[in-house]
C-alpha cells in the first residue's frame, strides 16, 4: 500500500491555523484520497532539518510567522518572486525517486501572498489609492510592498523600529499624524494584531482622521472583522479582511506542489 503524501505548515504558534481545515476538507470534498495535512509547530528554526529528514513522505510545506524570511538559509533554491520578494510561504520538496540520502533533495521556495494579494485587492483600487502605508515589516509585509510597487503604489512602512532592512520609506507609529493619513488613502495591516485570540488589540493610528476616501486591507482573517476594520468601517472607509488572500494563495500553493 503507497504511503499518502504528506503536506504539513511550519510556524508557531499555529492554535489557530486555518490550513489544517481548510486542506483537510479541500481533500474529502475533492475526493483526494492518498494526502494528508498536518501541523508542524516548531519553536525555533534549526528544527526544520530534523522536520524535513523525520517525514520522509513530506512534499511540501507551507510557511507562516514567524519564519518566512528566516526559512530562506535553509532552502536549496528560489523562484524569481520568492527571490524579488526575500520572504517565502511555500516550499516544494522535490525527491528523487528510490533515493533516501539527502543529497538528492530539493526544497523550492515560492511566495503565493503575492498572488493572493494581488488579486483580492486589484477590484478595490481606485486612482485615489496612490500611496500604501504597510503595517509592519515581516515576511508579509514584503509580500504586500512587492504587489502595490509593481501596480504603482508607492510604499511607506510603519514599524516600532527604524532598525531593519525595509529601506528608508519607515514611520514610527508616533509619527502617525492627520497629515500622514491624510496623504495615504490605502493603509494595510500586515501584523497579527487583533488576530484571535487578542480580539481587542488594535493598531495605534490616529482613526479619527480615517474617511471614506480610504481603503483598509487586514491580512488578518480571524475574526472576520477586526477593531482596525471596524474603526474603519465607522469612518466610511472601504474594508477587506484576509480571507480571500488566504483562499486564493492556498490554491496556488496546491497548484505549485503539484506541479510536474
Amino acid at each position: 500500500m503507497n504511503q499518502k503524501k504528506l503536506f504539513g505548515l511550519i510556524g508557531y504558534p499555529l492554535t489557530h491555523s486555518f490550513s489544517k481545515k481548510y486542506f483537510t476538507e479541500k481533500f474529502e470534498k475533492e475526493g483526494i484520497t492518498d494526502c494528508s495535512y498536518e501541523l508542524f509547530p516548531i519553536e525555533d528554526i534549526n528544527q526544520f532539518p530534523h522536520l524535513i529528514s523525520e517525514y520522509s513522505s513530506l512534499g511540501g510545506l507551507s510557511v507562516t510567522i514567524p519564519y518566512k524570511e528566516k526559512i530562506i538559509p535553509y532552502l536549496t533554491e528560489l523562484d524569481e518572486t520568492a527571490k524579488a520578494v526575500g520572504a517565502v510561504n511555500c516550499i516544494k520538496i522535490k525527491r528523487s525517486v528510490g533515493q533516501g540520502d539527502e543529497s538528492n533533495l530539493k526544497l523550492i521556495g515560492y511566495n503565493t501572498d503575492v498572488f493572493g494579494f494581488k488579486q483580492s485587492i486589484k477590484p478595490f483600487l481606485e486612482s485615489h489609492h496612490q500611496r500604501a502605508l504597510i503595517l509592519g515589516t515581516g515576511g508579509a509585509s514584503k509580500a504586500v510592498a512587492y504587489v502595490l510597487k509593481e501596480i504603482g503604489i508607492d510604499c511607506y512602512f510603519v514599524s516600532r523600529n527604524k532598525h531593519h532592512d525595509s529601506g528608508t520609506n519607515i514611520f514610527l507609529y508616533e509619527e502617525i499624524n492627520e497629515y500622514v493619513i491624510n496623504a495615504f488613502h490605502l493603509i494595510i495591516n500586515t501584523t497579527p494584531i487583533g488576530m484571535f485570540p487578542n480580539v481587542n488589540e488594535v493598531p495605534e493610528i490616529p482613526f479619527e482622521f480615517i474617511t471614506d476616501k480610504h481603503l483598509l486591507y487586514d491580512l488578518v482573517y480571524n475574526p472576520t472583522e477586526t477593531n482596525f476594520l471596524k474603526h474603519g468601517k465607522e469612518k466610511g472607509a472601504i474594508c477587506i479582511n484576509g480571507l480571500s488572500m488566504l483562499y486564493l494563495q492556498a490554491e496556488k500553493t496546491w497548484e505549485i506542489w503539484n506541479e510536474g
